[in-house]
């Protein structure tokens, strides 16, 4: 028996090996590499140290370069007047308190008044009408594709968001109108968006179904956009259960600086925005791009990237970034705010308000480098715009060359009065979006909005919506 147990025991053995043999020829880790891989950590004194270091501690405290914490200058030659800081709370609501913020301004400036505000959460009422009605909309439109289908997947995979970008701005406001923030004023659900938004994306995509069983079942388009209205329905009610119900019409009393009354009148939402924002904002608003992994001077479409079915999608234009900061300075120097977009969690003090890509030496505590382009980082997905913000000032040198920039951010108050300072070498690598009144845009720009738009997949990671 022995003897017959050997011979197989040794089989085994050596189909073991070779599948081993076999899987490291296909890329594994074997052992003589390993052993290699080991070298890059010697346990010297300096590697146990920066090890008990970083073990014990918060990276970015230990990676903060001394010599230019130091160095922090918060004067600007050039800044729009800000009066009060907004709060999105726990929601994705940064590209609606940003685009009202840019209107904001504007209103006080030219009514003179305090701490005015738009309402945001009745704008984001009919947002996520809106976003509801897209969704289903597009189950209709695409119900004799596959379950399976590139697009289909997409809509179920992102059927509501709290998210958004400029475009909700000129989809919602010009449709609906706004109102004061105290007309509408913020819920739990508003300010902490998660668990409504959970609700709805689920009833939503049960409803996405139902919608498809219809078609698969014959159905026409007039009976499946019927069960379209009536599903509406029981969102609409949703939203008013979390949110309250939009105002048809007001009272509301205009107070100057001083809190003094000027005047009280009637207002719809529709005859407050034409008086207090009066802009067709559709067509008076472009926005510019900075993808270096695209060509610049190109006109570009995402497509069903709106907040409206019937809305528009998101144009813009792709340009280097020297071409838009000419743009973003010539808006300042006019004292008109900007609805911009970044990257905003790269090389950021919290603390401090502070964004610099100078201010954490991560190379020096890790002992190696970190050097991707900017192009290289949207390429691989290590970058990419996750916050708007409203650009309110610049710093110039004396011959006209930013050096720093400054946004109105809308987290509440903070450092910086709530407002952040970005150098300008990080606003090259991680500034994305700015859109500007069509005042401002160049010659060049001009030219390119004249293109014929390329129409880019929805799904593109690199418009993910800002929150």
């Amino acid at each position: 028996m022995k003897s017959c147990y050997l011979p197989i025991a040794s089989f085994f053995l050596s189909i073991s090996l070779l599948a081993n043999s076999q899987q490291i020829e296909k890329g594994g880790i074997s052992s003589e590499m390993l052993q290699q891989i080991k070298q890059s950590y010697q346990g010297t004194s300096t590697d146990k140290a920066i090890r008990n270091a970083i073990c014990n501690n918060d990276i970015n405290k230990l990676a903060i370069n001394i010599d230019n914490k130091n160095n922090f200058d918060t004067y600007f030659s050039h800044k729009v007047n800000s009066k009060g800081i907004t709060d999105q709370k726990s929601s994705g609501r940064c590209w609606l308190f940003t685009g009202l913020n840019v209107f904001r301004a504007q209103a006080i400036a030219k009514y003179d008044m305090g701490d005015f505000q738009f309402s945001q959460v009745y704008p984001f009422f009919w947002d996520q009408l809106e976003k509801a009605n897209l969704f289903l909309q597009g189950i209709i439109d695409t119900r004799k594709k596959p379950i399976n289908d590139k697009m289909v997947e997409w809509l179920f995979k992102n059927p509501l968001s709290d998210g958004g970008q400029f475009t909700g701005i000129s989809d919602i406001l010009s449709k609906y109108g706004v109102v004061p923030a105290e007309v509408m004023t913020e819920t739990y659900s508003s300010e902490n968006t998660s668990r409504m938004a959970y609700l709805i994306k689920l009833k939503l995509r049960e409803f996405g179904i139902q919608l498809r069983n219809e078609a698969a079942q014959g159905n026409s388009v007039t009976s499946l956009e019927k069960s379209k209205t009536q599903m509406l329905g029981t969102i609409y009610r949703m939203l008013v259960l979390n949110l309250g119900e939009p105002p048809a019409s007001f009272t509301w009393t205009r107070k100057d600086a001083k809190g003094n009354p000027v005047e009280t009148k009637k207002y719809t939402p529709m005859s407050f925005f034409n008086e207090f924002i009066g802009k067709d904002l559709t067509n008076n608003y472009i926005m510019l791009m900075n993808d270096p992994s695209r060509d610049y001077y190109k006109l570009y479409e995402i497509d069903y990237d709106r907040h409206r079915y019937d809305g528009r999608n998101w144009t813009y234009v792709n340009l280097p970034i020297e071409d838009i900061k000419e743009m973003a300075i010539a808006s300042i120097k006019d004292s008109t705010m900007m609805y911009f977009s970044c990257d905003v969690g790269k090389f950021f003090d919290r603390e401090r308000g502070l964004l610099d890509i100078d201010y954490y030496d991560y190379g020096s505590l890790m002992g190696t480098t970190f050097n991707m382009d900017k192009k290289q980082r949207v390429q691989t997905f290590a970058s990419g715009s996750s916050h708007a913000m409203t650009l309110m000032a610049v710093d110039l040198d004396p011959n006209g060359k930013p050096k720093k920039w400054m946004v109105e951010n809308s987290w509440g108050p903070g450092a910086n009065s709530g407002h952040l300072i970005m150098t300008d070498k990080w606003f090259d690598e991680y500034m994305f979006r700015l859109v500007v009144d069509k005042k401002y845009i160049t010659p060049k720009v001009k030219e390119v909005l004249k293109q014929k738009a390329t129409l880019l997949p929805a799904w593109d990671p690199m418009f993910a919506e800002e929150k």
